[in-house]
């Protein structure tokens, strides 16, 4: 074990009222809320990496509730109810994002949502016959009337080849996850929450005295620090099974890149394509492209952070095909983040032991269901 001073003891490494594993979105999340419910809490956030490693600040930065291919998909796997559920934990997720910081904060760009789809699209004759359906449930969530609508005449707009339809929704957005955190680490360490990076929780046991943490320091090889705390909270997404092994979590990589600016680009937006497996959006004037993980699901079933030439080449051709048809593009930047799906899409906010708790599986909607479920774990740990 690393040897610590008395007065590193009494602070730094002073028993905690919580300790939260995982400083991405939910993890921090947590913190603002359990300090909201309790500012007297003595919290500390430990993260492994030196800034998040799993998804939040390698995402594609979209501020969206779900595209009406992936609601009807949804609804079909896990029932009508559990949708609109999720879609208004999305929704107020984000309404919960914009009423903490404001929109100069994260790049916030109002730009509106598309789906887009082609005539052979199996599920574009779905969403036009539900659509009435889908914008009745959405009014009653989000107070908009018909938030879904065609918008087939921006097609030429965008510059777009091979695509057929659009369905617009107003409401969606984008934003700079990486500003987001940077916001989150701000307003909680404001509020004496501790975060200390390169600290990975191998293992806890409860004792008498509270949950003791055994960890490895990166900087220091092949030594640790033993944490001491109250209660234990587990936020580390797609990571959690190393810690909880029966947890239900299939860790999935989604893969993104972007482009070089481009002069005069058209695509102005957030857009999604075959269900969500492709989504690509305007950063300024480059074009971000991500997904493709429907055409090597085994091989995307990984917590491994490396980008693969299959992937990364199957986003090259759809920017060929689809998006930048007529337009000499380079990539400058290439990136992959670590999802964590499962057996459904609802996540997992719940109790796991004795003072031990997790709030993980946003099955890749973190930025948008991390607030909210972060509300429903500091209720249930101040129960």
């Amino acid at each position: 074990m690393v040897q610590l001073s008395f007065w590193e003891k009494e602070s730094f490494f002073a028993p905690q009222d919580i300790i939260i594993v995982g400083s991405g979105f939910v993890g921090l999340w947590s913190a603002l809320q359990l300090k909201l419910k309790n500012p007297a809490y003595k919290i500390t956030i430990l993260e492994r990496g030196i800034i998040p490693t799993g998804a939040s600040t390698r995402n594609a930065g979209f501020s969206c509730f779900g595209s009406p291919g992936e609601l009807i998909a949804d609804a079909a796997e896990m029932g009508e109810e559990k949708m609109w559920q999720l879609v208004e934990m999305r929704y107020k997720g984000l309404l919960e994002i914009r009423k903490h910081f404001s929109d100069e904060t994260i790049d916030y760009d109002a730009c509106g949502g598309y789906e887009c789809f082609t005539d052979q699209s199996s599920d574009w004759s779905d969403c036009i016959a539900k659509t009435d359906w889908l914008n009745e449930g959405l009014k009653v969530i989000t107070g908009e009337e018909n938030l879904f609508k065609t918008a087939d005449e921006k097609i030429s707009h965008f510059g777009f080849k091979g695509f057929d339809h659009l369905i617009e929704n107003k409401l969606e957005a984008g934003l700079q996850p990486g500003k987001l955190v940077q916001a989150l680490l701000q307003k909680i360490q404001g509020l004496g929450v501790q975060v200390l990076t390169g600290i990975e929780v191998k293992s806890y046991q409860n004792h008498y005295h509270g949950i003791e943490l055994e960890t490895a320091v990166s900087s220091v090889k092949g030594e640790g620090l033993k944490f001491t705390t109250q209660q234990l909270l587990l936020c580390t997404n797609a990571f959690t099974k190393q810690l909880f092994s029966s947890i239900d979590i299939i860790p999935n990589r989604g893969q993104v890149l972007i482009t070089n600016p481009i002069d005069n680009l058209k695509i102005k937006g957030t857009f999604h394509f075959d269900k969500g497996y492709y989504y690509f959006r305007n950063v300024g004037n480059r074009l971000l492209l991500g997904g493709a993980r429907n055409k090597a699901f085994e091989m995307e079933n990984t917590n491994e952070m490396q980008t693969t030439g299959l992937i990364q080449e199957v986003l090259e051709q759809f920017i060929q095909q689809h998006l930048l048809p007529a337009t000499t593009f380079t990539i400058t930047d290439r990136w992959s983040g670590i999802m964590a799906m499962g057996t459904e899409k609802m996540p997992i906010v719940k109790s796991i032991g004795n003072n031990v708790f997790c709030c993980v599986r946003m099955s890749g909607m973190g930025v948008a269901l991390a607030p909210i479920a972060a509300m429903e774990i500091a209720v249930l740990m101040n129960s």
